[in-house]
């Protein structure tokens, strides 16, 4: 291959790419344009064009296609493409070798300043306003918000399956975006909520209305585009004035932990003193900069078991309702049980954190891991998620065959264990001194938030 060969080689199937999307805009075109000249009312219906004009206009779209299509046609058919498939939504996928979905997006970019049409996005169809219920397993996402600038996040990944599908109508900042919740990296959700305005089926006010039966499959849609650790599992109409965030009536959170020699009893007793309304700035990671309220309810916080056991160990969870939390809420507080059932605490450590006058500075400790840490649930009041039969089980098939998939994994790492042989402890080795405990309110303390507002008035002082 000459010098120079490689850049027509790469070119080459990313012209195809385009002309076959532009292919596709022509088709649906011609079938939006029939659609809209069928339903019409008004005094230009169709029947009252000349033949003649209708049959130029329907040859000259036949004659585009033709024309994109004859260009595909000659190129070699052996180029580096797998295959290009249409969903029943309208959806374009293309897959090519050796190029992932940065090559895609730039083939996108290069055809929407082509042809001045926005790929991933629609003006012209109507649109309404759905809450969607995402399931999402955390491991791999640097938390669900896209702030931080750290890929992957749950919700570009959202976004990302959004304009794939076609779903949004204008730029996201038309879409009116709302997430109940920010989870942290690393933790999953099994009820996070958001809202937004999607491309809908519904028509205009003063036209004929469809039914739910008729509204797009915002479930499959989505769960077709989505990756196999993000799934929709419902979806509801809300009404215009309606936020994900503060329409939110209460959150529960779920934290899965195995006992060992936790005293579970002691945990439970300080788990109570969290219930009410209480000053929960020594239970988070604060952010004076843009949160001065630190009050906060709890409304029910159970430890229970799960009824499950690995290796001669019992798996609990911590379950825990309110109305809101703080940043790293959870976590703070489940780590204070935990040295509350390692005996290394007393439950009457709470009550000391909770009283801000007599302990106005957070004491310095590590919060709980963050994978056990689970969303359970986001309640509102008259929303209900709904979900077809056929979108249902196939989620159901979806969890299924990815429980096995981990069971297997599992398996493999029990496979390991018994395969591994242990050495007998020698009794002349002395065992490894336990780190020495220091109470929480004899540690050393962060900044209080009135130091941290007097920090941030300094800071924005000076640059100003």
């Amino acid at each position: 291959m000459a010098a120079g060969d490689g850049g027509d080689t790469v070119a080459v199937p990313t012209e195809i790419a385009a002309l076959r999307l532009r292919v596709l805009e022509l088709e649906r075109e011609n079938q939006r344009l029939a659609q809209i000249a069928s339903t019409c009312s008004c005094g230009s219906k169709e029947d009252n064009i000349p033949p003649s004009l209708v049959e130029n206009r329907d040859q000259q779209v036949q004659k585009n296609v033709k024309s994109q299509k004859s260009r595909i046609s000659d190129y070699d058919v052996s180029l580096p493409f797998d295959h290009m498939m249409i969903s029943t939504e309208n959806q374009v996928l293309c897959d090519v070798k050796g190029e992932g979905h940065d090559d895609l997006s730039k083939i996108r970019r290069k055809h929407s300043k082509r042809t001045g049409h926005q790929v991933g996005n629609v003006s012209h169809c109507q649109k309404r306003l759905i809450a969607l219920k995402i399931m999402y397993f955390g491991q791999r996402f640097y938390g669900f918000a896209s702030e931080a600038h750290t890929e992957p996040t749950v919700e570009s990944e959202i976004f990302k399956a959004l304009e794939r599908a076609r779903l949004l109508v204008g730029s996201i900042k038309d879409a009116c975006y709302s997430r109940c919740g920010r989870t942290d990296k690393g933790v999953s959700a099994t009820g996070q909520v958001i809202s937004l305005y999607l491309r809908s089926n519904f028509k205009e006010a003063g036209g004929n209305v469809l039914g739910e039966r008729s509204e797009i499959d915002y479930v499959s849609v989505l769960n077709r585009n989505l990756p196999r650790d993000i799934r929709v599992i419902g979806w509801c109409p809300v009404s215009a004035d309606f936020l994900a965030r503060f329409s939110c009536l209460g959150r529960e959170y779920k934290y899965l932990f195995w006992k060992g020699g936790l005293d579970v009893s002691k945990m439970q007793e300080a788990a109570f003193k969290f219930i009410g309304e209480h000053d929960l700035r020594n239970f988070c990671k604060m952010d004076a900069a843009n949160v001065s309220n630190y009050k906060r309810c709890i409304t029910d916080f159970t430890i229970s078991a799960c009824d499950q056991r690995s290796n001669h160990d019992e798996l609990w969870s911590m379950n825990i309702r309110g109305s809101a939390f703080l940043w790293h809420q959870v976590r703070c507080m489940v780590a204070v049980l935990f040295l509350v059932g390692q005996g290394l605490e007393s439950p009457c450590v709470v009550d000391s954190l909770l009283d801000i006058t007599k302990t106005p500075r957070k004491p310095q400790y590590t919060m709980a891991p963050e994978l056990p840490l689970i969303l359970r649930s986001c309640l509102f009041d008259r929303v209900n998620f709904m979900c077809s039969s056929d979108a249902s089980q196939a989620l159901i098939e979806h969890l299924k065959d990815e429980y096995h998939q981990y069971m297997l994994q599992a398996a493999i790492f029990d496979e390991a264990l018994t395969c591994l042989c242990i050495p007998e402890a020698n009794p002349s080795e002395s065992p490894k001194k336990k780190r020495k405990h220091i109470p929480l309110l004899s540690r050393e303390t962060e900044p209080s938030y009135e130091e941290r507002r007097a920090r941030v008035k300094a800071k924005s002082a000076t640059c100003s």
